[in-house]
């Protein structure tokens, strides 16, 4: 694969407790346009989400946001995107968003990105794409959950290839080498575990 064109980036729709969440966030939507890469996300202008977006634009980038109407009558919606899909529900949302995407990261968030990001992930898993899938690792934000892949992988309930096609770090220029080099495989998902039992 060759650099993403389109990038969908899940973050949260807060800032988080440390400012270096929003300068991380900032940096990557400013290092996003510097390389051409268009943004996909959920549309917002508040939190980490609208930091993202405002970077992308401030550097001339294109950014595309997809938003359920509901978040749109509430007013969060950003009013300054290159698009704006507005869509019925969070699974046309989820859907559209990775329809116009060829990569996904996600920085910190909280229960929508990991939703988001898990989404991309178990389909990966099945198949139904080989694009690839990243978390970068803003204060150490991930380390937990990339222990907890570890355990799923020593449990057999995730195979070890799949846990290692995911990307962890905190380096914006080791990422975005990895999204260029990445050459997706599939491995199918099922474990037979009668052999361990046995």
């Amino acid at each position: 694969m060759s650099q993403p064109t389109a990038l969908c980036v899940y973050c949260g729709s807060s800032s988080g407790r440390h400012p270096e969440y929003a300068e991380q966030a900032h940096a990557f939507g400013t290092e996003m346009a510097r390389r051409g890469i268009a943004l996909v996300y959920g549309g917002g202008n508040v939190g980490l989400m609208g930091v993202v977006a405002d970077a992308v634009l401030a550097g001339g980038g294109k950014v595309i946001g997809v938003i359920p109407r509901q978040l749109v009558e509430l007013e969060v919606a950003h009013p300054g995107l290159s698009e704006l899909v507005v869509v019925e529900t969070m699974h046309q949302r989820k859907t559209r968003m990775y329809e116009l995407s060829d990569a996904f990261v996600a920085l910190p968030g909280g229960f929508g990105t990991m939703d988001e990001m898990f989404e991309m992930l178990t389909w990966a898993q099945l198949g139904l794409h080989r694009y690839p899938c990243a978390f970068l690792d803003v204060r150490g934000y991930y380390r937990d959950l990339r222990q907890m892949m570890q355990h799923m992988v020593e449990e057999n309930f995730v195979r070890a290839e799949q846990r290692d096609g995911i990307w962890f770090g905190d380096s914006m220029a080791e990422l975005f080498d990895w999204m260029a080099a990445y050459q997706g495989s599939y491995v199918p998902k099922w474990i037979d575990t009668r052999s361990v039992d046995a």
